[in-house]
Order: structure tokens, then C-alpha cells, then sequence
């Protein structure tokens, strides 16, 4: 049985761990949390990755407008490209120019929840392949990691495509970086993680989890990204049902993570944070962490 000492070196070791995941976490946040940007940045780290979603309908230029900003106030902006948007090799080089004019040294390639390509891109390996990563500049690449697959793709073929994307673009010289869709378990992450690492992959692994955000929603929200075995877990729980109103909160997780973290350091590298709730009142958690544990 452990000393009370050793209980208590544990619990410290755990909280401290969690501490330094979320401070060097990355962020999401849209074109819609821009009027949030000037009080948001109080609480974040000069430096610190932020992801911007480009929703469909939005122009290239909103996107681009508030890489920019992030940029200019010493943020590292990492724009989404959903590559079925674009209609040919001539969009991909104006646009990926575009991303390195507003100041983005990475950028997020994903499919995109488009049933039909715009053009000549169908999926990422598509993209990665025409070279022009590499052409415009860019040494880091991230990529969209599914540890509870997709409602759209069978699980073997989503598996298949991350490790095609991985090898292509570590064999071009890239940085990779994959981040995942949020959970509402550690299972999944870990089950995923694992088995990138068992296939060799050693690209950077971000895990993704929900800011603060109304379980209601969050819920819907899982639905439709097909967030799967962890939302059965948490649906199953009587008490979840009657907190469907109240604020959701990635604390618990963290931990748990961390305790993983400590036991595996390999296994995974950091995580991402979706702003579901808004981005002010995430970034507000971030800062606001550490001093929860106490």
C-alpha cells in the first residue's frame, strides 16, 4: 500500500502534469469569436497555437483576415483547409500563399463535411501529393486524427488514411502533427494512440477536448462529428441526463490524461482544445486551471 507521503508526491506529480498539457495547449476559435480576440488574449501565452475554423460559406479572406490578427498579436495561427473547397492546383498554391501572407506557418488539412469536391481534390493524400506545402514554405502540416471514426467512412479505411497521410507527408520532410476529435473518454484516445504508435507513426498526437460548453449542445454536437463509444458512455449515466442543461467541463479528462502522461510519456504529446462554449470562456478555463487543483 502506498505511503500517505507517496499519495500525496502522486497527486502533485498528476496536477502538475495536467497544469503543463493545458498551458501549452492549442485552440480553436472562428471567425464569429473575433469581437471576443481582444479579451480572450489576456489569458493566453504569447506564442500559443490557434486553430481557425473556416465554416462552410465563409470566404478564404474572413479566415485569412484573422490568421492576421493572431499573427500580428504574436499568436501562431493554423488555419483549416478543407481541401474539397478548392477547385484546382492554381486555388491550392493562392490559397495556401494566401495562409503564408497572413502569417500561418502551419496549416490544418482535413476532407472538409463536403459530400461533393468542388474540384479536382477529393481527400488530403490528394493535396499532400501536389507538393505545394513544400512549395509555398510550409514545414508543418496537421492532420485530423479519428479515434471514434466517422459517421460517412468505414473504420479500416479511416485507419488506412492516416497512416497514408502520415507517410506521405513524413516523406516529404514534414513536420506532422494529428489532432482528434473530442471525446467524452479516455478510451478511445488511448486506443488510437496506441495503435498510431504500434503502426510507427511518430508524428506529434493532440488529443481534442470540449472547452467549457452546455452538455446539450456538446451532445448534438458529437452526434454529428460521430463521436460514438464515449457518448454512449456518457448518455448511459442517469445523472448525466438531468445535468443536460448544465456546463460540461474537460477537468476530469485532463487528469486522467495526465496520470496516462506520466505512465507513457511517448504515447501522445499534447492536446487540443475546441472553444464550443466560445472562445473567451475557454481561453478564461485555461488560465483559470491550475488554480482549480488546488
Amino acid at each position: 500500500m502506498a505511503s500517505r507521503a507517496e499519495l500525496v508526491s502522486s497527486r502533485a506529480e498528476v496536477a502538475g502534469t495536467a497544469s503543463r498539457l493545458v498551458a501549452d495547449a492549442s485552440l480553436e476559435m472562428g471567425v464569429l469569436d473575433s469581437a471576443d480576440f481582444p479579451a480572450a488574449a489576456g489569458h493566453l501565452a504569447r506564442g500559443q497555437r490557434i486553430f481557425v475554423s473556416h465554416l462552410p460559406g465563409q470566404s478564404w479572406c474572413r479566415t485569412f483576415e484573422l490568421c492576421s490578427r493572431l499573427s500580428q498579436s504574436g499568436f501562431a495561427p493554423v488555419p483549416h483547409i478543407p481541401v474539397r473547397l478548392l477547385a484546382d492546383d492554381a486555388e491550392l498554391d493562392r490559397v495556401f500563399g494566401a495562409a503564408r501572407d497572413a502569417g500561418a506557418v502551419e496549416l490544418l488539412l482535413i476532407s472538409g463535411d463536403y459530400t461533393q469536391p468542388r474540384g479536382r481534390f477529393h481527400d488530403v493524400l490528394e493535396v499532400l501529393r501536389a507538393g505545394a506545402l513544400r512549395a509555398r514554405g510550409f514545414e508543418r502540416v496537421s492532420l485530423a486524427g479519428h479515434p471514434e471514426g466517422h459517421p460517412q467512412v468505414p473504420w479500416d479505411v479511416i485507419c488506412q488514411a492516416q497512416l497514408d497521410k502520415w507517410r506521405w507527408a513524413a516523406g516529404e520532410g514534414l513536420q506532422v502533427n494529428f489532432v482528434t476529435q473530442f471525446c467524452f473518454d479516455v478510451a478511445p484516445w488511448l486506443q488510437w494512440a496506441r495503435f498510431m504508435r504500434a503502426a510507427g507513426v511518430d508524428a506529434s498526437l493532440s488529443l481534442g477536448l470540449a472547452g467549457p460548453t452546455a452538455l446539450g449542445k456538446l451532445i448534438r454536437l458529437a452526434r454529428h462529428c460521430g463521436v460514438g463509444a464515449s457518448l454512449r458512455l456518457l448518455t448511459s449515466r442517469p445523472a448525466s441526463v438531468l445535468k443536460l442543461l448544465a456546463d460540461q467541463r474537460p477537468d476530469g479528462l485532463i487528469l486522467e490524461l495526465a496520470l496516462e502522461k506520466i505512465r507513457q510519456p511517448d504515447l501522445f504529446d499534447g492536446l487540443h482544445l475546441f472553444s464550443l462554449g466560445g472562445f473567451l470562456r475557454t481561453a478564461s478555463w485555461l488560465r483559470q486551471f491550475p488554480q482549480r487543483l488546488g
